[in-house]
């Protein structure tokens, strides 16, 4: 195939600004926080984030002379990317496709697709004049796949506007065609030089055994621009990755050794800072967590050594004798499947704290073992809190906070977000989910917290997006991925309240968020700051976990999935909660859920294969099953069902 053609079937699109850099002062203060423990160190809020910051290109906002045009650039790398391309030829019969996690396929026909990401990673570090990464990672896949993910300038995913490059660079058929998809990405993005470069991509890989030699197939390809550097940061979890680019573009010293102090700080001036009225702090007993067997197992552990106050022990490490990577393991299964990852037992683990993460330790899910049960759970041994759990005892935490900082009293259940801080007006703060999140959730944040929920389409590139509005925006898949974010305004108010000679409880909630806004990665969701903010609250608490799980009961629920012919048939809206087309459809999924009371259901279109997924929730889980059915028999019947009836 030609590359005109690959341009015809993935379009490019419309030249937009390189956007602007992150590369702002947030240095730290040397003096202790007036109402914190003794010596530790917080970092400033952030100064807000210009407008735009100049790169060479005619959208952006410099107007300074180039030296080098497109053209010029491409004369000079063309011959060079040529040659090396020609190292990494693409597999046959194979087509990719750039997803939320990025490329994933057997690692075994990855090296020419990591390789292509190499230079794109390097094009968009000239193009934004800032540091890119690319991490090497399956996350929650086999240990025989592997896969590869770009990291934007703000610690986030590539943009939107240059997913499609990926797929364009992927799968060009012969060097020809890959020298001719670069030029159309130079000279669309107007990508150009001055004469002195600090370009730089950041390179990290999880541990699966293909790891290396992928990597030097990322290296080569950064290389093959001339002038961009890469440097490679090791064995990483995917979130260390996205938190060093972050920092390094806001000038924060971004080694790994730094992620794990700054974590360790907060967690140390957060545990310092528990409220009066709960007593005695309660000892809780060691968190047991499932690593997968993957990266997450040493991160850990090197956690462990430098935060003493944190009390843990690792299972499924990745050591000999325990398993492989995400077989039976880690956070996808167990929140899946709702049963115990191997290495843990109902009996002898019976009512122990546990935890587990995923592959490369971006999800995390906490669950206890119970061997009597009194709820409708498809397996009554495990009770799971998953990712709508863990965002809503973020947000209560977040509330609390807030409403000492608004003068009234601490830990109210109902709360009235619309309500004015003396200094700063009234505090944004939403949660986001998708139409996924189970509905007792989102109707506990509503009527208990007095929360907005905004709803999204599914995908952790929406609900960023959208948590990026808010003042504090809190997001969580059910799957566990997620995080929060704190706007540079709040930030800032926060250090000049924290910073007060008069101390108090005003003093204590504002640097207990400032903690907070470093503790957790606000540039993807991470495991490891998760189980640090979770154990946090519950210690902020006194809360057990069966304390936690009493905020609020799931609603049990069912996902079948429906082959048809052409997914594309199936259009949604309202945030992937209705279907626009065939609208006979919504009419007959309204019909079936006003059957049920308390039932909701939904169905979308699969993103990668000719399949419908459908959900359902409903008062008791025999409802959730029938009501799942009747829609998937609907979804077949109207939306070109193929194979056997649901």
């Amino acid at each position: 195939m030609c590359a005109l053609a690959l341009l015809t079937r993935f379009p490019f699109p419309a030249p937009s600004p390189c956007g602007p850099s992150l590369a702002l002062r947030h240095s730290l203060s040397s003096s202790s926080l007036p109402c914190s423990p003794p010596a530790p160190l917080l970092l400033l809020a952030p100064r807000p984030l210009p407008r735009h910051r100049p790169c060479f290109s005619v959208f952006c906002s410099s107007s300074a002379p180039s030296p080098m045009d497109p053209l010029s650039f491409l004369s000079i790398h063309k011959d060079f990317l040529r040659h090396a391309s020609s190292q990494f030829p693409l597999p046959p019969g194979v087509k990719f496709s750039y997803g939320t996690a990025g490329f994933r396929t057997d690692a075994a026909l990855l090296p020419s697709t990591i390789f292509r990401m190499g230079v794109l990673a390097a094009l968009r570090s000239i193009c934004t004049q800032a540091v890119t990464g690319l991490m090497i990672t399956a996350s929650h896949n086999p240990v025989h796949e592997n896969g590869v993910k770009l990291v934007d300038p703000s610690g986030g995913m590539l943009a939107v506007s240059w997913e499609s490059y990926s797929d364009l660079l992927a799968n060009a058929p012969d060097e020809d065609d890959f020298i001719q998809v670069v030029e159309h990405i130079v000279i669309n993005e107007k990508i150009q030089r001055k004469g002195k470069t600090g370009e730089m991509v950041y390179l990290g890989r999880d541990t699966r055994p293909s790891g290396a030699s992928l990597l030097e197939a990322a290296l080569k390809g950064v290389e093959a621009v001339r002038g961009v550097q890469a440097q490679d940061m090791g064995i990483l979890t995917t979130p260390q990755l996205h938190w060093m680019v972050r920092c390094s573009n806001r000038r924060v010293p971004a080694t790994e050794s730094d992620y794990f102090k700054t974590l360790s700080r907060a967690f140390s001036i957060l545990s310092g800072l528990r409220p009066a009225g709960y007593g005695e702090p309660t000892v809780f007993e060691n968190l047991i967590v499932d690593a997968a067997n993957g990266v997450g197992a040493e991160k850990l552990l090197q956690l462990l050594k430098i935060t003493p106050s944190l009390r843990l022990q690792v299972r499924n490490s990745g050591f000999e004798g325990e398993g492989l990577l995400n077989d039976g393991v880690g956070a996808d299964f167990v929140q899946k499947e709702k049963i115990p990852p191997r290495g843990f037992e109902v009996l002898s683990d019976n009512l122990k704290r546990c935890a587990s993460l995923d592959g490369d330790a971006d999800r995390l899910v906490y669950f206890y073992m119970s061997s009597m049960s009194q709820t409708d759970q498809i397996s009554p041994s495990l009770q799971l809190l998953d990712g709508d759990k863990i965002a809503t005892l973020f947000a209560s935490y977040i509330m609390d906070q807030i409403q000492i900082l608004r003068g009234t009293s601490s830990f109210s259940a109902v709360t009235n977000p619309n309500a004015s801080i003396p200094g700063f007006g009234t505090v944004k703060v939403a949660v986001i989910q998708t139409a996924y999140a189970n509905g007792a959730s989102t109707k506990y944040i509503k009527q208990v917290l007095g929360l907005e929920v905004a709803v999204t389409p599914t995908g952790v590139k929406h609900l960023h997006k959208r948590a990026a509005q808010y003042d504090v925006g809190i997001y969580f898949e059910a799957n566990g991925h997620g995080t929060f974010l704190f706007s540079d305004n709040f930030l800032q108010w926060l250090q000049e309240v924290a910073s007060q000679k008069e101390k108090g409880e005003v003093c204590q909630a504002a640097t207990r968020l400032l903690a907070v806004s470093e503790m957790v990665n606000q540039a993807v969701g991470d495991a490891l700051s998760g189980i640090l903010m979770v154990e946090t609250v519950l210690q902020y608490r006194n809360w057990s976990l069966q304390q936690w799980n009493a905020m609020y009961t799931d609603l049990p629920s069912r996902q079948l999935k429906v082959k048809v012919a052409d997914r594309s048939v199936i259009q949604t809206t309202e945030a992937e909660t209705k279907v626009a087309s065939p609208p006979a459809l919504q009419a007959a999924i309204d019909s079936a859920v006003e059957k049920y009371e308390g039932g909701r259901a939904f169905v979308r279109p699969s993103g990668t294969e000719d399949v419908v997924r459908v959900y359902a929730e409903a008062q008791t889980q025999k409802i959730a099953d029938s009501l799942a059915r009747e829609v998937a028999i609907q979804v077949f019947q109207l939306g070109g069902g193929i194979g056997e009836m649901p």
